[in-house]
């Protein structure tokens, strides 16, 4: 076919980046763009797309695996295959897709903050009466990812009606041309945006914290400014509480694994805590954290 026989396959995949640019998020976007041109141009250089008719796709994914973990191989191949989809729904082409693997993925165990570390973290935390502090507490309290945080007004905390408003999310995404730029958006997913009930606890650490500070609701909550706090500043200063409390070197977002995990405790069904933590499927909660302990497991059996 003379389409096969000239056609560069970089071109095609931007054709292809240009078809998905309209129907996902910018972010995504731009997630796409970075792998295309890192991942995949670069290793198919001046390949046209006739190479591929007799092409092993898995030599590319052992290639990738050679390097690079599982889950970003993961999302390198699922991108590279749709490419090929849309070679194969518009130039008649055959590829067959179902022989590219796609390397599984070790399921990593979810680490999460003890009660005695919760304890130290909050305390420490609390006690300063500074919003970028209690910004670490309200993660614990609620599960709010780090970009979600960053972008929290203290207009979408509603004290009157115990609930906090989630509706934006910052993030620094890739532009092209080694240039990334810090972009204020809707959340991850349309069910991340959601209403969480404050709890007694952080009820009263919140209103304590507005009446000393007085700021106006349309400042950021984190700066008490209209200048936002960008999530890799906050991750570092984050790192820096817990060294100064001398916790573990944690993830942030185990902040997040530990207040689901703490839900499942006390008894939470996965339903409710999917819709807190923002999850567009709550198998994605029964996955994660609904695991019961030894202890439940042989209570029961000690039933019988």
């Amino acid at each position: 076919m003379f389409f096969l026989r000239k056609t560069l396959f970089s071109n095609v995949t931007e054709k292809w980046l240009l078809y998905k640019k309209f129907s996902i998020k910018q972010s995504t976007y731009y997630r796409y763009n970075y792998i295309v041109n890192k991942y995949i141009n670069s290793y198919f250089k001046g390949k046209k797309v006739s190479f591929f008719e007799n092409y092993d796709f898995n030599k590319y994914v052992e290639y990738l695996s050679k390097n690079l973990s599982s889950k970003t191989v993961s999302d390198i191949v699922i991108v590279f295959k749709s490419i090929l989809k849309y070679i194969n729904t518009n130039y008649n082409t055959n590829y067959n897709l179902n022989l590219i693997a796609i390397p599984k993925q070790k399921k990593k165990e979810t680490k999460i903050l003890n009660e005695r570390e919760i304890e130290k973290l909050e305390k420490f935390c609390v006690n300063t009466h500074n919003a970028r502090y209690i910004g670490i507490v309200i993660c614990l309290n609620t599960g709010l990812r780090i970009g979600e945080i960053c972008c929290l007004k203290w207009k979408d905390i509603n004290l009157k009606e115990k609930i906090i408003v989630v509706n934006k999310t910052v993030q620094r995404i890739y532009k092209g041309k080694n240039k990334t730029e810090m972009q204020i958006g809707e959340p991850k997913t349309d069910s991340s945006t959601r209403k969480i009930p404050i709890s007694n606890k952080l009820m009263h650490i919140l209103k304590k914290l507005k009446q000393i500070n007085n700021i106006s609701d349309e400042m950021y909550f984190l700066t008490g400014t209209t200048k936002i706090f960008e999530p890799r500043n906050y991750y570092a200063f984050y790192k820096k509480i817990l060294n100064l409390c001398n916790i573990q070197n944690y993830n942030f977002h185990v902040l997040r694994h530990t207040f689901a995990s703490n839900c499942i405790k006390i008894g939470m069904d996965a339903k409710s805590l999917s819709e807190l933590l923002g999850h567009s499927d709550v198998n994605i909660t029964l996955n994660r954290y609904v695991h019961s302990s030894y202890s439940i497991k042989k209570k029961f059996l000690d039933k019988l």
